[in-house]
């Protein structure tokens, strides 16, 4: 019986027919309401109902049409494993990259430089056998480069040069490249430790230090104070720097005198910083040589005996020398129990100050080693025999020669007046009249005149072409009239009328309240005048405090010695 003949049979009762069976095929009737399924025994296709065997419902797909579905399936197919073949390339490139920055990471501890093994002439090279081995050990942040080892012997290997300076070669790295490697500081969140020198504070103050730091919170730090002569009352020093300071418009947290040889005001920064960090990353910022990395290992010594992580530190500390531009990368030191990170930045090198213009083997003789002594030259001291020496009981028409670096002609003084010149011991001061001042320098520089030393750095040398002309105001005879800071080298004093035991200063008259000077240095080294820092017995007893309004003395930031 066909199955078409077997579907006409409405009133057949309930129970099951079998009919002639095809190969494969079961026929089963239920009720007249139910459809007829037919299942194939052989095939695991879904059942196929009667009514669509004659054509009432969708038609099954052809196998051509099964054909061309599977090729689209396949296709798309194909088209997703490209995608995530792309995807984990591209994943395996990021990781790859990770993995070039986190090998630049790996830095000399001593001066910030990237570990290489290509060049030895460049700073961070290491021996190749010797940094396999620490790597393989994951020792690599305790290693220091053959560089900063030649520097912890006393050699003197520049890596910032400036105007005329010297090159240093493959190590020179240049003002822009440390602003560069420090210019992310304004885009994150950070507490900002400024360190000023006492001995150059003019030539290392960082005026444009906002441009780096953005609105990130600053404690300034004066370093060096034991170099101040002795007898030096520290709170007209203290009330001195928060003057200028404010004239400056920076506003900063606080203000702290140190010394990181003698610890002195170092425990104060400490807490100042443990106070203020809230979190932030520390970073200490200042000129090149400004003393930022001794700074750092006293600060690690003093917190070393509260905080084990800061004692754990000092096993690797920064370098220390006398040559601008030691640190050449930020080095990172794990120095506090809350797990931020303290930061030994790049010396920002300015090319105003004198370490710019002088070879690298007369460095040493522009930092001084003990306290500064004063050394005083008037009328009195000025030798007279020569015919050709000015007549007259007064400084003018004497030239003064500070080393090779500086010359100073006197213009206009009074008979009483006083030149005292506070720097490094090694430049020796000469007086001579200004006819003979020229063939004098032309004649005795590197001899007598020095730095610059030796053949190299005469060959160099390109000769005091700036000149400035300075008129300096009295107000007070009873004190000192000016200061006279020569950007990287110290400070001439000038005292109007020189006071001696048991005499008062006479009274001036109109034409004796000004003293004019000319103040000539190699290009581009700055000149700056600035009021008279109070220094020694005296300065104790001539410096006056100034009347603070309410407003003043609550904007005013403290000090703290």
């Amino acid at each position: 019986m066909a199955l078409r003949t077997l579907s006409t049979f409405p009133s057949l009762p309930r129970r099951h027919i079998t009919t002639r069976r095809e190969p494969n095929l079961t026929v089963i009737y239920r009720n007249p309401t139910t459809s007829i399924v037919c299942k194939s025994i052989a095939n695991s296709e879904p059942p196929v109902s009667l009514s669509e065997r004659d054509g009432f419902a969708a038609a099954a797909p052809t196998p051509g049409e099964r054909f061309l579905e599977n090729q689209r399936a396949h296709e798309a197919q194909k088209v997703v494993k490209k995608e995530i073949k792309k995807e984990k390339k591209k994943k395996k490139e990021e990781i790859i990259a990770r993995k070039v920055v986190d090998t630049s990471v790996s830095c000399c501890y001593g001066c910030g430089a990237p570990l290489q093994t290509s060049d030895v002439d460049s700073p961070g090279f290491v021996d190749l056998v010797t940094y396999e081995l620490k790597k393989k050990h994951h020792q690599l942040r305790t290693m220091i480069c053959g560089r900063c080892q030649l520097l912890s012997h006393g050699h003197m290997i520049t890596a910032v040069g400036g105007n005329g300076g010297y090159p240093g070669g493959k190590q020179f790295v240049s003002a822009d490249e440390l602003r560069e490697k420090l210019s992310h500081l304004r885009h994150e969140k950070a507490l900002i430790v400024k360190l000023v020198d006492i001995v150059d504070f003019n030539g290392s103050f960082l005026a444009r230090v906002r441009d780096l730091v953005g609105a990130n919170p600053i404690i300034l730090v004066i370093t060096k104070i034991d170099l101040l002569p002795k007898g030096t009352d520290m709170n007209c020093i203290g009330d001195w720097v928060v003057e200028v300071t404010m004239r400056k418009k920076l506003n900063v947290l606080s203000v702290h005198l140190t010394s990181s040889k003698s610890l002195d005001g170092v425990s104060g920064v400490a807490s100042e910083i443990q106070k203020e960090k809230k979190g932030r990353d520390v970073y200490i910022l200042g000129a090149a040589n400004v003393g930022k990395s001794a700074f750092i290992n006293a600060l690690l010594k003093t917190m070393a005996e509260r905080d084990p992580v800061a004692a754990a530190a000092q096993k690797y500390k920064p370098i220390q020398s006398a040559v601008p531009g030691t640190t050449l990368g930020p080095i990172q030191i794990n120095a506090f129990l809350g797990g931020e990170k303290l930061y030994d930045t790049p010396g920002v090198h300015l090319h105003h100050r004198q370490a710019a213009v002088v070879h690298s083997d007369d460095l040493p003789a522009l930092a001084p080693q003990n306290r500064l002594r004063g050394q005083s030259f008037d009328i009195s001291t000025l030798p007279t025999q020569s015919s050709s020496s000015p007549k007259g009981e007064s400084l003018n028409g004497y030239t003064f020669f500070w080393g090779g670096l500086v010359r100073i002609d006197i213009l206009k003084a009074l008979p009483e007046t006083c030149f005292t010149f506070y720097g490094p011991k090694a430049l020796e001061i000469h007086a001579v009249p200004t006819k003979t001042a020229t063939a004098f320098y032309e004649k005795e520089l590197g001899v007598l005149l020095t730095p610059p030393s030796g053949k190299n750095q005469m060959q160099e040398w390109k000769g005091l072409q700036s000149h400035r002309l300075l008129q300096i105001e009295i107000n007070d005879a009873k004190r000192p009239a000016s200061d006279v800071a020569i950007s990287g080298l110290g400070w001439i004093s000038i005292e109007p009328i020189r006071k001696t035991r048991g005499t008062e200063p006479r009274d001036l008259n109109e034409a004796e309240h000004e003293i004019h000077i000319c103040v000539s240095v190699p290009k581009p080294v700055e000149v700056f005048l600035r009021p008279t820092l109070p220094i020694g017995n005296s300065g104790t007893e001539w410096y006056q405090y100034r009347e603070l309004t309410d407003k003043e003395e609550e904007v005013r930031p403290k000090w703290y010695f």
